[in-house]
């Protein structure tokens, strides 16, 4: 059995235990993939000469294929344990990063971005049903802290990849090497991952865990503030330029602004959670989310949008860390919690980008993000179905809730 700490003594730091350490890593390796290959796609439509249209169904691909292989990944942690799924996992998704530039025609970079996609979702729910059971071994929120070392993992991946193609270096090259690296990296890093062994009384995951009426609730605070997210991240340069009349450059940093917030809310979000509690955290930062809009769809110059957009992202940042450890609680075995809450989320961050270009050309933009606001609003009303039920990881408890960890 692993030793935990005992009643009398402080625990450890997370940062100080091998089991944190590993997860961490496995959360900045997913992030530098997605990071990475974001700023490879205008070589790849370059390279196959893609119209607009082809472009944009192969960067559908990817969340068709997440949301199609998603419900299943809790099946395949029970079948061949957590710390084996998350190993085995994390490397399909770090080896996919180099399928889509060595597509030789379209169909060929569907393929590769549905399997790219498969992979990323199997792979989220995995290692966040692993982050739910370090919490559990830890006692402690670690949830939103290691989101935003995902964010980290993708800003700076992201910052390497953006000189990559200033320099002209073939996407092959560089994507074929940025593949090797994190294959290592993740190999390593699976050597210090928990062992968790199911409670003998668990239930095996259904085959495609769709949510639960449990995890439904959860999931509409984590459909809200995933929707809030993705239309951010995806429309602020637009907004900027189309309703601030901002320049390109002072468009673009927008979007690393408003990553910036989220990342940084997101690794001081564990200390809010042991303070306050996920549903007081969720409301407080809804109502700064709330603000933030109402900012974005008042302003007519960059600078308070751009204060607008910053504010959104702190309001968000740390919903979605907080609705998968709920889930993860809810559910038979965390894999399945996370699963049927991911499929949601995921759900959302499809749909959002479409919803507010559609609204936008139906209305406006501020229109758009005048109903933005009102998602959020609706987050910030549901977030107590985050409330700790007992065994959640901010309320203390002696013991982990569910199985043994050695």
């Amino acid at each position: 059995m692993t030793s935990r700490p005992s009643g009398g003594t402080t625990p450890r730091p997370p940062w100080q235990t091998p089991e944190y350490r590993a997860i961490a890593v496995v959360f900045v390796l997913h992030g530098a993939v997605a990071g990475t290959l974001a700023t490879r796609i205008p070589w790849i439509q370059d390279r196959l000469g893609l119209s607009p249209a082809v472009l944009g169904f192969a960067l559908l691909c990817p969340s068709i294929g997440a949301f199609t292989a998603m419900p299943t990944a809790s099946r395949l942690a029970h079948r061949i344990g957590e710390r084996r799924a998350t190993r085995l996992l994390i490397a399909l998704w770090c080896g996919a990063i180099a399928l889509p530039a060595l597509a030789p025609a379209p169909v060929f970079l569907f393929a590769a971005m549905l399997l790219f996609g498969a992979t990323a979702g199997m792979s989220d729910v995995v290692m966040n049903a692993h982050a739910v059971s370090v919490e559990r071994h830890l006692r402690r929120s670690v949830m939103s802290g290691l989101h935003g070392l995902w964010c980290v993992g993708s800003l700076v991946a992201g910052g390497i990849g953006i000189l990559a193609a200033h320099a002209r270096v073939d996407a092959r090259l560089h994507l074929g090497l940025v593949a090797a690296v994190l294959l290592a990296a993740g190999a390593a890093a699976g050597r210090g991952l928990l062992h968790v062994r199911p409670a003998p009384e668990a239930p095996a995951p259904r085959r495609f865990a769709l949510p639960t009426k449990a995890v439904l609730g959860i999931g509409l605070v984590g459909f809200c503030a995933t929707f809030a997210e993705g239309a951010s991240a995806d429309w602020t340069a637009v907004y900027l330029t189309e309703v601030g009349d901002a320049g390109p450059g002072l468009a673009a940093a927008s979007y690393t602004i408003f990553m910036s917030c989220m990342a940084g809310t997101r690794l001081a979000g564990d200390r809010l959670v042991r303070r306050l509690g996920p549903d007081r955290v969720v409301r407080c930062g809804g109502v700064v989310a709330v603000l933030g809009g109402v900012l974005v769809v008042a302003s007519r110059a960059p600078w308070p949008a751009i204060a607008g957009f910053a504010l959104l992202g702190v309001g968000v940042a740390t919903v979605v860390p907080l609705v998968f450890a709920a889930a993860g609680d809810l559910g038979a075995t965390p894999g399945e919690g996370v699963a049927g809450v991911a499929t949601i989320t995921y759900l959302s961050g499809l749909t959002a980008p479409a919803v507010t270009g559609w609204t936008a050309g139906a209305l406006s933009y501020p229109a758009a993000f005048g109903l933005i606001t009102c998602v959020v609003a609706v987050m910030t009303v549901t977030a107590g179905a985050l409330r700790p039920r007992g065994g959640g990881t901010s309320a203390p408890a002696s013991e982990p809730a569910e199985g043994a960890l050695r």
